[in-house]
This record gives C-alpha cells, structure tokens and sequence, in this order.
C-alpha cells in the first residue's frame, strides 16, 4: 500500500471516527453539567437560610467583629479565599471587612496537631483569637470533619457567630449540619466531592456580596452604616 493510499485510508477511518467521538464527549459533558446543576437548584432553595446568615454576619460585622474562617484539605485553601474576599474585596469601592484564615499559620497548625492532636487544630486558635463578637466559618465538604467540628463548638462556647458551609452524602443528618453549635447551616446537596467543593465556593461568594447588600441599605443594620 502506497503512502498516499495509508493517507487517505487513515483520513476515511478518521472521518467515520470523528463525529461519533464528538457526539459521545458531548453526552459526557452534559451530563457533567447535569450532575452539577440540582447541587446549585438546592443552593437557590436555601436562599431564605443564605439570607439570614449573611443579614446575621452583617450585624456582626457593624457591630466590630472579624470573620474566622477554616477547613481541611482542599477547604483550607477556600478558608484563605474567604479572608482576601473580605479584607481585599476583588470588587473596587466595596468596604474591606476584617477577616482571617487559620489555615496559613502552619507552625501553629503543626505545633498544636502534634501536642493535642489534629481535631484540635482549630479550637485551639479560635479560643486564642475568637471573640465573643466574631464570626466562626468552618467548611466541612465531607459534612464530618472533627476538626471544623471542634472549631465551630469552640466559638460557640465563646458566644461567636457560627456558620458551617458543610456536603457529603449525609446531608443534613451529618454531624458538622447537625450540631447544636452551629447557628446557620448552608448545605452542598452532593455526594461528590468535586460538586461539593464547587457549589462551596459559589456559596462563600454569595455570602460576601449579600453582606455587602445589608451594608448599602441605610437602617438595616442600625444607624451609622457606613457603605
């Protein structure tokens, strides 16, 4: 067979190949985007729950507080977005909010795993840092973390604000949504970890730009409010 006969023999097979290839990919892709989109329908149902969290953060916030964020793992570096969104706002002319992350300071978070264990690692800070005043954000997207468990009853023994950004296959029934120490819960509807961490992140979102929202309506929050 000639090498203009290979060509042209390759060519034909690519063109019977090609298209049911492209159709398949864009199947899969659908479904990807259908996996993804009942996960954020269920977000757009908690909008009441969103609400009252951020109208509580905002009453925090204009009453001194600073927001505390944590999480484990990937939600680590999600608790570090979440301080730059609120003291770097991305968003010129949006007020800077005080907020820290306790995930950037590794010597603590090794010191105290490795005198008091890992669940301890953000209680630990929290009772250091936290004031009754502030606001305690823990994101569990296993909805089971012992350590953002600990963290969130930890502030609210200190009276904080608690909020849990919380997934997995247990939903409401998993021990970071369920717990008596949490004050407002918002949840990621998914058993996939990728969905999860995804739907998280268009949550904490959400959760700033509403917090600026209650500080640009003069009266929400008290008198004074500064925008």
């Amino acid at each position: 067979m000639t090498h203009s006969a290979v060509s042209a023999t390759g060519q034909q097979a690519g063109a019977a190949v090609g298209p049911a290839r492209t159709t398949a990919d864009a199947v899969t892709a659908g479904h990807l985007f259908l996996d993804r989109a009942e996960p954020l329908h269920d977000l757009a149902r908690q909008a009441d729950a969103v609400a009252a969290a951020c109208h509580a953060m905002a009453k925090r916030f204009h009453g001194g507080a600073k927001l505390i964020a944590f999480g484990t793992s990937a939600a680590s570096t999600d608790a570090q977005h979440v301080a730059v969104e609120f003291v770097h706002p991305v968003i010129v002319g949006k007020r800077a909010l005080p907020a820290i992350s306790l995930t950037t300071d590794i010597a603590t978070v090794t010191g105290i795993a490795n005198r008091d264990g890992t669940a301890e690692i953000f209680a630990r800070q929290i009772r250091a840092l936290g004031e009754p005043a502030d606001i305690a954000l823990g994101i569990a997207p296993d909805g089971r973390s012992p350590s953002v468990l600990a963290g969130l009853a930890a502030a609210h023994e200190l009276g904080m604000l608690t909020i849990a950004l919380a997934g997995g296959p247990e939903g409401p029934a998993g021990p970071v949504a369920a717990s008596p120490a949490v004050d407002h819960v918002l949840l990621a509807a998914s058993a996939d970890p990728l969905i999860v961490k995804e739907v998280q992140v268009t949550t904490y979102h959400v959760l700033w730009e509403l917090v600026h929202v209650f500080f640009e309506q003069p009266g929400v929050l008290g008198p004074g409010v500064i925008s």
